[in-house]
Parts: structure tokens; sequence; C-alpha cells
């Protein structure tokens, strides 16, 4: 089933997320190492994973392990797609660029003083 495309609204918190996979974007990743290095919730990582994975960013996959053997259930894994590294890629820079300060003004600076007046 082709993932359905749209054009995607990168959150701040989204970006948190998109920059530790693009750190090293052939690497799976887990929700708790996600949640234990962006300080979020996993009610705020694993809606965003969904979300990614449904618009093709994210590929998702079962740790291949025997629960029993482990004592725990296998995990879910998530990895940037070709598609997914692209557009993280993208939208980050455009991020950084609506946030990056002004060249500073040539010429004579001026001060301001208290109270607003220059």
């Amino acid at each position: 089933m082709e993932p359905e495309r749209r054009e995607v609204s990168v959150s701040p918190r989204m970006a948190q997320i998109l920059k530790i996979f693009l750190e090293d974007p052939a690497r799976l990743r887990y929700g708790y190492e996600l949640m234990t290095a962006t300080g979020l919730p996993s009610g705020t990582i694993y809606p965003i994973l969904a979300f990614l994975e449904k618009q093709g960013w994210l590929q998702a996959c079962r740790e291949d392990i025997d629960p029993k053997a482990a004592g725990r259930p296998a995990r879910r894994a998530f990895v940037l797609t070709a598609d997914g590294y692209l557009q993280a890629m993208d939208r980050l820079n455009a991020i950084a660029d609506s946030y990056r300060p002004p060249a500073p003004p040539t010429g004579r600076p001026t001060a301001i003083r208290p109270g607003g007046r220059v």
C-alpha cells in the first residue's frame, strides 16, 4: 500500500525527533531511545512516529527476538526511508533558515537607550 502523501508541517517536537534520525540515517531507532534523547513523553513520540510512517518518511520493523527467551515482547524499531531523509533534511533546513538571525547591519550601529529611544 502506497503511503499517504501530503505536505508535512514540521513542529518543533517533530524536528527534535527528525534531528536524531538524521544523525545516523541508517540506524534503527526505538521509541524509548527517542524519549530519553528528547525528553518527550511516549504520548508525544509515538503519534509522531506513526504519522511519519504513514507519510512514508519512516519504515517500522519488529525486533527479531524470541519473546520468551528475552523475557519481553519484541520492540518496534524505526528507520528513515530515502524519501524521509530528503524530506527531513529539506524541512529542517527550511526551519533553520526561517529562524536564522539577519546579517548584522552595515554602517554605524545605533544604540538603543532604555525606554526604546535611539
